[in-house]
């Protein structure tokens, strides 16, 4: 038996690698759920960005063309609207010419 090697050394030595184990356990999992968290809030920001460059291209088409617009695609053909199409639904409802439109959308749940 070599005389550094002492049955409180090897216990000791167990006791910190179990510790480090958990301490690295915890932290991960600490870690994850922070991820999805900051996935959540950003994903309705999202939808909060959307809405208001919905509204407001609207209203920028209505201030210079004098009637809003006819439907979505006109928006995004000469106002320059993008967005994510496979995450959104959006409902645009035409009223009349002189009418703000209802515009609903809808975030889709991933697959």
């Amino acid at each position: 038996m070599n005389r550094f090697d002492t049955t409180e050394t090897k216990k000791g030595i167990l006791s910190n690698v179990n510790f480090s184990a958990l301490l690295f356990i915890a932290v991960l999992i600490v870690f994850m759920i922070a991820v999805s968290d900051f996935s959540d809030n950003n994903a309705a920001n999202q939808k909060e960005i959307l809405t208001d460059a919905i509204s407001r291209d609207i209203v920028h088409c209505y201030a210079i063309e004098g009637s809003y617009p006819p439907s979505l695609d006109y928006i995004e053909e000469h106002y320059g609207l993008t967005y994510d199409h496979d995450r959104f639904l959006i409902d645009y409802e035409v009223m009349g010419s002189n009418l703000m439109p209802n515009v609903t959308i809808i975030e889709r749940s991933p697959e």
